[in-house]
């Protein structure tokens, strides 16, 4: 008889101990539903099982991306729908104004109605907004992102819908000043009755010819007294690349400055002093000045030259540019150019139409060695400015306006097409990631949940 050993009571509680074990994992099992409750359960199935996880949230995540891609291009379409019935009665009115039955003062009348349509399809293209981006301005390039991993997207782009550029109005100019980070200086924009169109996202060309002979020579002529701290390099008659980027309806946020050849132009930057600037468009003096200071040295002078569609930079006294360069301080501005010899920077530019004269506070800076940002408040920029309808003031005009509406129509329409064809797209794209997320779940079930069956 063994008295200090009671086996049968050992192997009875560890028996005990085990089965509650058991029991405890399978009521665990039970009470939430899942096979795995931890790492221990299964190693292998808790990673797979968190990897499917995320892609199925992945999957209903991208599905509701594309309800909301859904929601902007209908809200897109929506506008374009009140566009189409507005050129709709601007033809309807050309057509009345191409009859000989209308007089002078009627087809007067009709005109000032086409004006007030055209000037509502501008505000309609500036104005309509999807979580706060302009939709119709030429400004939207979209990334949708429908699917759960990386690079799963699609682009949509749309283009300006405004009425000077489905050539349905014609158009006034504004001016605003160059914008490069300037502080304690407030920009003031040109006001003009109804919405502007502003550059489009495409790279702009400047021709820079210069007789220097050297960087030491431009160096050496600066006036005015400020401290000069980079230079221009390169070769004569190179090209530097202006290229736009990031536009919307009213504003171009970036401009990126680079050469052909891949020479450096890191630019001339000022510091200290102050100054002002004007830009002369068609005889009409614009200036922006530095308002807390006089000017040093010499203004300089911005033409542009609108009937060669392009932007003219020069020296507002036609000198030499190796016997003065003019510099603005606090403007941290420096130009260079001689229009009489030819040494210009050109930017080629849209058609532009008149200029709306006015004066802003702003500094005026031209730095290339870094991107310059240009705001609404005062851009360098030409924005069309819708004033007028198509003509429609004599039989002639009115007649030929209907071809110009056509025109217009079969451009919305395009646009609109287009809107429809992506929408029709991300549905299907919706149906598609249901379909993936609900199989996808239930392998995942498979792995993760529990089989009341066998766990009971």
């Amino acid at each position: 008889m063994i008295i200090n050993h009671n086996i049968a009571a050992l192997n009875t509680y560890r028996q005990l101990s085990n089965n509650n074990a058991i029991g405890a994992k399978s009521l665990e099992k039970l009470s939430s539903g899942l096979r795995i409750n931890r790492a221990g359960d299964d190693a292998a199935g808790l990673a797979i099982s968190e990897k499917m996880r995320g892609q199925i949230r992945g999957l209903d995540q991208a599905a509701r991306n594309a309800q909301d891609a859904i929601s902007m291009i209908q809200t897109a379409e929506g506008a374009l729908n009140e566009t189409h019935s507005i050129l709709q009665r601007m033809r309807e009115l050309a057509v009345q104004a191409a009859n000989d039955t209308a007089t002078q003062t009627d087809r007067n009348e009709i005109q000032k109605e086409v004006d007030q349509l055209a000037k509502e399809i501008t505000r309609i293209s500036n104005t309509t907004e999807f979580n706060t981006k302009n939709l119709l301005g030429g400004g939207l390039n979209a990334t949708y992102h429908i699917g759960a991993n990386q690079g799963q997207e699609i682009t949509l782009s749309v283009n300006a819908m405004d009425a000077y550029t489905l050539g349905v109005a014609s158009a006034q100019n504004q001016l605003g000043a160059f914008v490069a980070g300037a502080t304690g200086l407030t920009a003031s924009a040109f006001s003009n009755e109804g919405l502007g169109r502003g550059l489009s996202a495409q790279t702009y060309t400047i021709a820079v010819t210069h007789n220097a002979a050297s960087t030491s020579e431009i160096s050496d002529t600066v006036t005015g007294g400020a401290d000069i701290s980079g230079t221009y390099t390169g070769d004569r008659n190179e090209t530097v690349i202006f290229k736009v980027t990031g536009v919307s309806s009213n504003q171009v946020t970036a401009v990126e400055y680079s050469t052909d050849g891949g020479t450096s132009w890191a630019g001339i930057t000022v510091t200290g002093g102050s100054g002002s600037s004007t830009v002369t468009y068609k005889g009409t003096t614009i200036t922006f000045t530095d308002d807390a200071s006089n000017a040093v040295g010499q203004s300089a002078t911005y033409q542009l030259n609108a009937r060669n569609d392009s932007i003219q930079l020069k020296d507002s006294g036609d000198t030499n540019i190796g016997s003065a360069v003019t510099v603005y301080a606090d403007m941290t501005s420096v130009t260079i150019g001689d229009a009489a010899t030819g040494r210009t920077m050109l930017i080629s530019s849209t058609s532009l139409g008149d200029l709306t004269s006015g004066t802003a506070t702003q500094a005026v800076t031209q730095q290339a060695s870094s991107a310059a940002t240009f705001n609404n408040d005062g851009s360098f920029a030409s924005q069309a400015v819708a004033v007028a309808g198509v003509d429609v003031s004599s039989q002639a005009a009115a007649n030929t306006a209907i071809t110009t509406i056509n025109n217009a129509i079969e451009r919305v329409s395009a646009e609109r097409s287009k809107l429809g064809a992506y929408q029709n797209r991300l549905e299907h794209t919706i149906n598609n990631l249901g379909t993936a997320s609900e199989n996808l779940s239930a392998s995942e079930s498979r792995i993760r949940d529990v089989d009341y069956a066998k766990a009971a």
